[in-house]
Order: C-alpha cells, then structure tokens, then sequence
C-alpha cells in the first residue's frame, strides 16, 4: 500500500501498533485514541503517524478529516462496564463509519471470541456466536458481536466497502496472550487450562497480519465481508506454553479450571481465498517474540 491516507483506531495497542508503523512508511497515517500514555503516542509520532486525542465511545470526531482512503478500526475495550464496552466497541463503529462515509474500504477488526459452539470443531464464519469470554472478561464477546451488527448495519445503509476480520490469538515482537502466559511462568503463576483436551487455537504472528492487510481490504464489500483472521497451524495452550518454557528454562504448570477460556480454533478456508495463507511457523514466531523479551533468557536456555 503506498500514497494512501489511512485512519487507524487505537494505535498504541498490541495489534494496531505494528500495522500502523508498517503503513506509515510509505502512506499518510493518522491514528486516534485517548492516548493516556504519552511515551506511546510520542513513539509513534516519531515513526510518521499523526496522533490525535479522541474518546472513541464519545464519538466526537471534530478536527479529524473525513476523506481517508482506508479506515482501520482496531481499538478494543475490555473494562467490563457494560455501557462503556458497548459504546466503544459497537455504538464508535457506527459513528467512525458516519464520519468517514466515502472510504474505499473500512476494515472493522472482531475476535473469535465471539463464538460459542458446543463442540471444538474449528469454527468457520457461519458457526454459532455466543457469549465465549464470559468468564474472564464479561462484556467482551457480547460487546463485540454488537460490533460487527453495527459494522454491517452501516455498510448498508451508507454503502462503505466493509471487511469484518475475526482475529484468533495475534501475538508477535509486541506481546500477546502467549506473551502474557511467558510472564506468568517466570513469575511462577499456574496457566489455567479448561477440563477436557488440549485448549486449541490458530495463532497468528504479526508479519502475516501486516502482510494480510491489502487484500483484506480489497475483499470489503457491501453487505460486508466476514472473514476469520489467523494462522493455519492449530496449536495448543499447553504446546506453546512448553514450547516457550523450553526457550527460558521454565517448566510450565497447568491447573485445570473450569474458568479457563474454552480452546477455539478456527477455519482458515475463507482468509486463505481472500489473502492467501500464513507463512510464519508458530515456533519461529513464539522464538522471536521470546527474544524480543527476554533475550538474556533464552541464550542461557539454550546453552544449558
């Protein structure tokens, strides 16, 4: 992508970051958020991207131009307050879409969270939706499924090319949920797993998120277009957790809770017709974010 000008949602975050210093090379970048950390919104800025301060739930837009090619929306609220994550993550969409009606292509970034089958069969776009993340993040999956009703309300009724992309477990050089597991391991905390199998998910690294990105945009349409957006490999809380125990010398412990998210794994049938497949093994990609982190670690784990 190159000569666009691209709005990005929640720039500082896990996902948006990286895409947001990916396109700023060679395309006209803004990014909005609240910006509470200044050190965050300073670092993009010296990579290129515009920030601006906005309240994504207040929906008030004033001073931010409404004629971007590409609008990205990527923010995400998890605070458990019903009347703030519904503004944010479904009421925002609606109102970010009014402001910028002629975008060639707005991509509305949802979560596989929002399913809730009742097997673990790998979930495609037409599987049953349901209430996944209740017992860890209570607004999160009702939150977000009322996004993408509204990401799909207004692309009809305003006629924006819309893409719907369903993430399962992002991760890369800027953290993630495998992230999070390898800091609990070196703190000696437990990583809850549910009763039953391996707890199995698609991860996807950030390369293939970036790399992804033009092609997902080129397949928004209207009605929109859902698509569910990860890796190809099915892989195992319990597999990379070792794995990643392997690379700093920890060994982790699982306790069995019946609190612990269900494993979701995803088809990637869909997503590899519209942007082809994923190219970062799991391995490569949980080695180089363990580096990222901690490289003192796994030099050492790897001597002994």
């Amino acid at each position: 992508m190159h000569g666009f000008k691209i709005l990005i949602t929640g720039p500082t975050g896990q996902v948006a970051a990286p895409i947001a210093r990916a396109l700023a090379a060679d395309n006209e970048v803004w990014g909005i958020a609240r910006f509470t950390d200044s050190a965050a919104r300073a670092a993009l800025e010296r990579d290129g991207i515009r920030c601006e301060r906005v309240n994504l739930a207040a929906g008030n837009f004033a001073g931010i131009p409404s004629d971007f090619d590409y609008v990205l929306n990527l923010a995400v609220a998890k605070s458990g307050r019903w009347n703030k994550d519904l503004a944010a993550n479904a009421e925002s969409v609606g109102l970010l879409m009014a402001h910028c009606p002629d975008a060639k292509a707005f991509l509305h970034c949802s979560s596989a969270a929002v399913y809730d089958p009742p097997d673990d069969d790998p979930r495609t776009e037409d599987t049953a939706l349901g209430d996944n993340h209740k017992s860890l993040f209570p607004t999160y999956s009702i939150s977000k499924i009322a996004g993408e009703v509204v990401a799909r309300t207004m692309a009809r009724a305003l006629g924006v090319p819309t893409i719907i992309a369903r993430l399962n477990v992002p991760y890369g050089d800027n953290g993630g949920w495998p992230y999070f597991q390898m800091e609990m391991m070196l703190s000696g905390m437990p990583i809850q797993v549910p009763p039953g199998g391996p707890a199995r998910y698609n991860p996807i690294h950030e390369d293939d998120v970036i790399a992804m990105l033009p092609k997902l945009l080129d397949a928004a349409s209207v009605p929109a277009t859902t698509v569910n957006w990860c890796g190809e490999q099915t892989v195992s809380i319990q597999e990379w957790c070792s794995y990643i125990g392997s690379l700093i010398g920890r060994e982790p412990t699982f306790e069995v809770s019946d609190e612990a998210l269900r494993g979701g794994p995803t088809d990637s049938t869909r997503l590899r017709e519209i942007a082809g497949s994923s190219t970062v093994d799991w391995r490569d990609g949980i080695r180089r974010m363990v580096t990222q982190f901690h490289p003192e670690l796994v030099g050492a784990a790897t001597r002994g």
